[in-house]
């Protein structure tokens, strides 16, 4: 069996075809754009989605089954005949709902965490579902019509590809419209963000077929962490994986049962065929891979080449500090208002230092995204990392020796699309065999993180 597996992420769209055994090849990558209309938006085209989708599973050749991965939070309005878009994606990074969410209270933040397990936070789909309805003229009138149709973006590639209008578990616990102790939409939550219920896609399972698209079957579909999540081989409680791609998430399995709450997210791992429903942890670091990418056009570096290996101590072990948040802090913060910090710099602090210092933001708020995990789940004693800042090795080392715990890198490292192929029935085990192993070398030190925290602090609430 040959599977198209499609990761539609946050930059790029990409494509590999995977065989049982694990054979690989990457098939195709298409980037597309990034709006952003006013501060604090994020946007991108959904036809440009479309197309490049179509783009790359036509360059996969002949395969047997399809399998989508989706960017989680990221959602549109569209018309349920035609299926024409009658809004752009609102992206995950969007942070346009934050002053309307700030004003729904104590109260319901409480309902919120409560029945979903989510903070009212705009990284969230509800709040963009509800300013869509409320701005867009377009979307009022198709609603009153009853010809609205709204959600994530898989239900709009599969409604539009695929005729089918359909979420799974995993995805839809990313909206903040979902009760988790029942898998269906809360009444209680479409009521408090105004999103009307008959316009959300049905629920179900992550590996059940979901129409066809140019005669063949689309055999998965999730959200892309979760997909990873799977990909890295983590299936008992407490096996841990953390992707860096535009922002940086972990996810560590919790078992069968709905997590306690905590300074991270309960959510939805997957749930199969069998209506078994795997929970799992979650937090997230903003900017990741984006950090760097702002890095490098402000001149801090060229090529990614450059991030492997630096010359002498760490920035942080002299006192360069940078806090990236430059879409605010999410889990455990949760803070908008927050801005990006360097601090410490001298005379003799070079662009070297302060790329350093990047690389090293990102990982000291990883590992306070790892000792929330294990203080809700006993974490086994590695985790599992991918994505494009897995591959500095440098990075790597760091993360390890700031969170005391091995850290693996697998060869491959497509894992979501390695997921995807496995949730439609493949054995790739043999994708997962080569590894590296980077082990904490006692570099970073208890005073270096209570550093970290105070610059933290120092950069929490700028943004008022």
């Amino acid at each position: 069996m040959r599977v198209a597996s499609i990761d539609q992420g946050t930059t790029s769209t990409r494509c590999l075809v995977i065989e049982d055994g694990g054979a690989w090849r990457i098939a195709a990558s298409r980037k597309h754009g990034q709006e952003h209309p006013h501060a604090g938006w994020v946007e991108h085209d959904p036809d440009e989605l479309l197309n490049n989708i179509m783009s790359v599973l036509e360059a996969a050749g002949e395969v047997d089954a399809i399998a989508i991965a989706n960017q989680g939070e990221s959602c549109i309005a569209w018309d349920a005949e035609t299926k024409a878009a009658l809004s752009p994606v609102i992206v995950w990074q969007d942070a346009r709902t934050a002053k309307y969410l700030a004003e729904l209270g104590a109260e319901a933040e409480a309902t919120s965490r409560h029945i979903c397990g989510l903070p009212l936070d705009p990284y969230f789909s509800a709040s963009k579902l509800a300013w869509l309805l409320r701005h867009v003229p377009t979307i009022a009138d198709a609603h009153k019509a009853g010809r609205l149709r709204l959600g994530t973006t898989d239900a709009f590639f599969l409604d539009a590809l695929a005729g089918e209008f359909a979420t799974d578990v995993a995805t839809a616990s990313r909206t903040g419209l979902m009760d988790l102790a029942t898998s269906q939409w809360s009444d209680e939550l479409c009521n408090l963000h105004g999103v009307p219920r008959e316009c959300l896609p049905r629920i179900g399972s992550v590996d059940e077929e979901l129409g066809k698209i140019k005669g063949i079957p689309v055999r998965a579909s999730i959200v892309d962490q979760q997909a990873a999540l799977f990909g890295h081989g983590c299936r008992e409680p407490g096996d841990c994986k953390i992707t860096f791609g535009t922002g940086a998430f972990l996810l560590a399995v919790a078992g069968g049962e709905r997590p306690a709450q905590s300074d991270l997210l309960p959510t939805v791992a997957w749930r199969r065929g069998d209506g078994k429903t795997t929970f799992a942890v979650e937090g997230g670091v903003y900017d990741a891979g984006s950090a760097l990418d702002w890095a490098r056009s402000i001149g801090l570096f060229d090529a990614l080449d450059e991030l492997g290996a630096f010359e002498g101590p760490s920035a942080l072990s002299r006192g360069i500090v940078f806090v990236p948040a430059l879409s605010g802090l999410a889990a455990p913060y949760w803070d908008r208002a927050a801005a990006p910090l360097f601090i410490g710099m001298d005379h003799a602090t070079d662009r070297r230092d302060l790329v350093r210092a990047v690389l090293e933001g990102v990982a000291m708020l990883t590992v306070g995204l790892i000792d929330a995990a294990a203080a809700v789940t006993q974490l086994g004693p590695s985790i599992s990392i991918d994505g494009g800042l897995s591959q500095s090795r440098y990075f790597a080392q760091f993360l390890a020796s700031a969170s005391k715990r091995t850290i693996i890198v697998p060869s491959m490292h497509e894992l979501t699309a390695l997921g995807l192929a496995e949730f439609c029935g493949l054995d790739v085990c043999a994708a997962r065999a080569n590894h590296t192993r980077f082990e904490p070398d006692g570099s970073v030190t208890d005073e270096h993180h209570a550093m970290f925290v105070e610059a933290v602090r120092r950069a929490r609430g700028w943004r008022i």
